[in-house]
């Protein structure tokens, strides 16, 4: 029906015509539309809405043209039947959900407009076989997307700003200018934000001019204190992109630096800057000789990574019989940059090209030039080709973590997942080892659930066979399940005695040994048992002999058996934490009492669970294989006083 009607109601020439500035290709418009005048045809086939000067023609407004800079492309029934069939093009901007601009400054953008051309050119000509003219359509469909759809996709669902309040004429003023430039900047924006989530990088230098929502892009994704040295000869941000640094809370991580570039990167060296990612515009002048500085003289940081923009310079770079000065810059830092064996370098036709560049160690078969001797032993090249936070990593090994459901044993399950190992969460409530599970789950990080009393053997034995069954194996046992009572001594009951050492002593040894079982068979394992401050002094003013004594014999089971198991591949370790700051430590009754703790505390404030998160990872990784029977104290100094 719609082929029908438009067969119907247009003369079906093939006529190129041009309305205002736009020079418009609209098969099936006679030369009175051509004019920008006359009556359109019952079917309401519109004029190039986004071209200047395009007359009222009557009829719906079906807007379906694509303007190629300073030209229009009216897309055919059969395509807009097409991308309305295929939702996720509709909803990118291609095809008839309205005017989509494309710019004709990128190489994808070139190929389009001369696409276009060739087109006309076939559509005028009668001798041109139907057959390439329809070929012509379809690379034409194909190149009008190369950007579009890739910038579509990447955009960011969440919005710049956002406690932003509409109603601010002025903040609204300022969104809509920034949302300008995230619409032309979108897609780089975006990969510059996943390259920083990547390295977790930190601190990032600007060379020369990138876009503002790049930059706050870019601000939002460092830590809070992060920092963006932002570079350029002049000052070129506009007042869109200010105000929108000035609101954003994010914008105090910007730090903008006006002046000869030489001369701010110079500064920059002789303040020992280190970055971890560089953009460089290779579009201006000297971008090759701030390449080299910022090499030379290591600011940027091992396995830091560079980020150039413009670098195929609408696809001239690669041509032959180029003579444009600036090209031939380009080409040249190109070269530099692929021939520097410092680093590795990728071109991804993104926009106008964007080279991702990473600086990378030498390789240990690498020839190093250097003037001075160099011991290439493990401490250069790194133990078994592994730098040190590489054998930090836990990938691919299994972990459980009692008491997990809340407390230090949350932190714990949450910094072995972050660090790469599988996690078994238990709790003796499996509604709390269940919460904790969903947490890691939202992180990407493989976990489960398990329910279970540490102090019965059978309890502990299930757990340990169905962490076997599930993952095959137990790489890292972090035995953390734990009581505290308190009572005076000579008050302290019979029940509350055994009840403290059956979980605190009692289930830390069945867990140790059904775990220690399954390490020995396979030579290698990790236990990390949580013993406490209590095990080197007595903290007080409250009185809680059971507690002390337990985490007393914590310490003594963790050096047994670390001395007993190390020839056989298994490290046994412990750590005491000190008062940590939980919810109940917060509640009013308990304030008179922290005080007092604050008092005998170096450190001035109670332990984060956070501050034994490191901990558990060094423990549970390689990089501690040489410890065992260890008691590892984090107290903020208690201990000492």
């Amino acid at each position: 029906m719609y082929k029908s009607e438009w067969e119907d109601n247009c003369s079906l020439q093939e006529y190129p015509h041009t309305v205002g500035s736009h020079r418009c290709l609209c098969p099936g418009w006679g030369p009175a539309a051509a004019a920008g005048t006359g009556t359109a045809p019952a079917w309401g086939h519109p004029p190039c809405a986004a071209s200047p000067g395009a007359g009222a023609l009557p009829g719906p407004r079906v807007p379906h043209c694509i303007v190629l800079g300073s030209r229009t492309l009216h897309q055919t029934p059969e395509h807009h039947r097409a991308m309305a069939s295929n939702p996720v093009a509709a909803s990118s901007g291609l095809g008839t959900r309205g005017n989509m601009r494309y710019p004709a400054e990128t190489p994808a953008g070139l190929i389009a407009e001369n696409l276009l051309k060739a087109q006309e050119i076939a559509l005028n000509d009668s001798r041109v076989p139907a057959q390439l003219k329809n070929y012509l359509q379809k690379a034409l469909d194909v190149a009008v997307g190369l950007d579009a759809y890739p910038d579509a996709m990447a955009a960011s669902k969440r919005k710049m700003s956002p406690g932003h309040d509409s109603g601010d004429a002025g903040g609204a003023k300022t969104g809509v200018g920034l949302q300008q430039e995230h619409t032309s900047s979108c897609l780089n924006g975006q990969i510059f934000k996943m390259f920083i989530r990547m390295i977790r990088a930190r601190k990032i230098l600007l060379i020369g001019k990138l876009k503002g929502y790049s930059i706050l892009a870019i601000a939002e994704e460092l830590p809070d204190d992060g920092k963006i040295f932002a570079c350029a000869e002049v000052p070129y941000l506009g007042v869109n992109s200010q105000e929108a640094f000035d609101y954003s809370s994010d914008g105090k991580k910007i730090s903008m630096r006006v002046g000869p570039l030489a001369d701010t990167l110079e500064a920059l060296h002789a303040e020992d800057e280190h970055f971890d990612m560089v953009f460089i515009d290779a579009d201006q002048r000297s971008a090759v000789n701030y390449y080299s500085f910022v090499m030379d003289n290591h600011l940027l940081r091992m396995d830091g990574v560079i980020c150039v923009e413009n670098t195929l310079m609408k696809g001239q770079v690669y041509l032959e019989n180029i003579s444009e000065e600036n090209v031939l810059a380009v080409r040249k830092l190109n070269t530099m940059i692929n021939s520097d064996p410092r680093v590795e370098q990728i071109i991804l036709p993104v926009q106008n090209g964007l080279s991702i560049i990473r600086r990378s160690p030498a390789p240990p078969d690498a020839v190093i030039e250097t003037k001075k001797e160099v011991v290439r032993d493990d401490i250069f090249w790194g133990y078994n080709k592994r730098r040190i936070l590489d054998r930090l990593r836990l990938d691919d090994k299994v972990a459980y973590v009692t008491g997990g459901g809340q407390g230090i044993g949350r932190a714990f399950a949450h910094a072995l997942g972050e660090a790469g190992a599988k996690v078994a969460v238990v709790d003796l409530v499996l509604e709390k080892a269940e919460a904790v599970a969903h947490e890691l789950s939202l992180k990407g990080i493989k976990s489960i659930a398990l329910a279970a009393d540490v102090s019965k053997p059978k309890d502990v034995q299930r757990i340990v066979d169905t962490i076997v069954a599930r993952w095959g194996t137990v790489d890292i046992a972090c035995n953390n399940a734990g009581i505290n009572m308190n009572s005076a001594s000579e008050d302290t009951s019979l029940e509350e005695w055994d009840k403290t050492f059956n979980v605190n002593l009692r289930g830390l040894f069945l867990c140790c040994q059904a775990a220690g079982r399954i390490m020995l068979n396979q030579g290698y394992g990790k236990i990390i048992n949580t013993a406490s401050m209590a095990s080197l002094i007595v903290p007080h003013p409250q009185k809680q002999l059971a507690y002390n004594t337990s985490k007393a014999g914590v310490v003594k089971l963790t050096q047994t058996l670390g001395t007993e198991w190390i020839d056989r591949g298994v490290k046994v370790n412990c750590i005491s934490p000190g008062i940590v700051d939980t919810a109940l430590i917060r509640s009013e009754a308990l304030q008179p009492l922290v005080q007092r703790w604050l008092a005998d505390i170096p450190a001035g404030r109670l332990a984060r669970g956070t501050d034994l998160q490191a901990a558990v990872v060094f423990l549970a990784s390689e990089a501690s294989d040489y410890m065992t029977g260890h008691n590892l104290v984090i107290e903020g100094g208690q201990s000492l006083w």
